[in-house]
């Protein structure tokens, strides 16, 4: 049991040192790459939209899944999540 605790000790500060981020980091940040990918399906976008293009794809969405349109109020709050998501983003990789 020792030699397992010393093992995952090991493995976890080799990750540090070649990653820069714990084994728990990287897990986060996966889970955060999924939402985020969500989030550019849900608004028809690529990988690269700027903030203008995330602007104007939610605008298309919110004006198809309005509730005054015949659409739900879960719609909306989905393509306001994404927005904010995929804008939290940018924000963040320009502090960077």
């Amino acid at each position: 049991m020792a030699k397992l605790v010393v093992l995952a000790l090991l493995a976890s500060l080799a990750c540090r040192v070649l990653t820069r981020r714990w084994p728990w980091e990287l897990w986060a940040i996966s889970e955060r790459s999924q939402a985020e990918a969500q989030a550019r399906a849900l608004l028809g976008i690529d990988r690269s939209a700027r903030r203008e293009a995330i602007i104007e794809a939610h605008r298309r969405l919110i004006a198809r899944v309005h509730p005054d349109r015949g659409g739900s109020n879960d719609a909306v709050h989905a393509a306001n999540a994404a927005r904010d998501l995929l804008l939290a983003r940018l924000e963040r990789n320009e502090a960077e």
